[in-house]
C-alpha cells in the first residue's frame, strides 16, 4: 500500500519554527520527486517547495524563500520541511506529494497554525 504520512504540525507563535516530516512507504521513494504543498481556508492548494530525487535541486515559492528548507533522506524514505521565521500567513494544511512518471501520491495533511 502506497502511503505518505505527515507529522510535525501544530500551533506556533509568529517568528517561531516547526519541522514537518513525511514518511513514505509502499513505493520506490528515491525515484520520486518530492514536494510540499499547502492549502489555507478558502484558497487553492499551492506549491511550497520541491526537491529532486537525489536532493541536489530544490525550488521554493517566493513567499517562503529564505525561511523554509526542504530536504530528504532516501535511506529513511522521508522528506522534511524546516520552517523558520513563521508568519501568520503560513497558516494552512501542509501536504506531502510524491510524483514520478504520471504517478502522483498525496498525504493526508498536517495543520500548521501561526498565531499569538
Amino acid at each position: 500500500q502506497k502511503q505518505l504520512v505527515e507529522s510535525g504540525g501544530g500551533l506556533v507563535q509568529p517568528g517561531g519554527s516547526l519541522r514537518l516530516s513525511c514518511a513514505a512507504s509502499g513505493f520506490a521513494f528515491s525515484s520520486y520527486v518530492m514536494s510540499w504543498y499547502r492549502q489555507a481556508p478558502g484558497q487553492e492548494r499551492e506549491l511550497v517547495a520541491r526537491i529532486s530525487t537525489v536532493g541536489d535541486t530544490t525550488n521554493y515559492a517566493d513567499s517562503v524563500k529564505g525561511r523554509f528548507t526542504i530536504s530528504r533522506d532516501n535511506a529513511k524514505n522521508t522528506v522534511y520541511l524546516q520552517m523558520d521565521n513563521l508568519k501568520r500567513e503560513d497558516t494552512a494544511v501542509y501536504y506531502c506529494n510524491a510524483r514520478f512518471l504520471g504517478r502522483d501520491y498525496w498525504g493526508q495533511g498536517t495543520q500548521v497554525t501561526v498565531s499569538s
